[in-house]
């Protein structure tokens, strides 16, 4: 699947670096500020209320506790600087959800190719997950026609002609068929079920 590159959105854009006081902070400062990124660093912890839109993380001495929010689930991209590459290490950057990586020492070059890969690959995520969101919702609404024919059947109706009495209350109210179908079990739920033959 082909994404095109967002390159003109860096300009102005904001970057935090989460990582003690190095030489590869001010590395990266240097090229963030080269491409038009404005860049704020701090250790061990992110500034509180600070805005960004990249992060830069410290995979050697990071820790979970630096990162607001659920591994897996930043709400902006994750850059991950490593310089150990002991296979623990690579495993955690991985828990936490980077989207891209610079390894360090950092010199001239690599932040704005990794910016761009954090970009798309964040992108592409947000898009996954949405994608995942909408099939799971749609999957519930068909559960919930499945079971809302079979609350109109066990009232005595076939199956087509529980169909298409859903069709109908979706289309008198200019409704979804999922949507009728919550209703008619809303209104199903409490009434005795029939037993025996029509």
């Amino acid at each position: 699947m082909s994404r095109a590159l967002n390159i003109l959105g860096l300009a102005g854009a904001r970057a935090a670096i989460l990582h003690r006081p190095h030489p590869t902070v001010a590395a990266i400062e240097r090229q963030l500020a080269a491409i038009g990124l404005s860049a704020n660093a701090s250790w061990p912890e992110l500034v509180p209320g600070m805005a960004a839109d990249f992060l830069f993380f410290d995979v050697d001495m990071g820790f979970d506790a630096q990162f607001p929010w659920l591994p897996g689930q930043s709400p902006i991209p994750l850059i991950a600087l490593i310089g150990s590459e002991a296979p623990g290490r690579i495993e955690w950057s991985l828990a936490r959800g980077a989207h891209a990586q610079l390894l360090k020492p950092v010199g001239d070059h690599g932040v704005y190719s990794a910016l761009l890969i954090a970009q798309a690959t964040f992108a592409a995520q947000q898009s996954l997950s949405a994608e995942i969101g909408d099939l799971r919702d749609r999957l519930a609404g068909r559960e919930t026609v499945v079971r809302a024919v079979m609350a109109l059947v066990s009232q005595g109706l076939t199956d087509e002609e529980a169909f298409a009495r859903l069709r109908r209350l979706a289309t008198d109210r200019r409704e979804s068929f999922e949507a009728a179908a919550k209703r008619v079990l809303a209104r199903t739920d409490s009434l005795p079920v029939r037993k025996g033959p029509r």
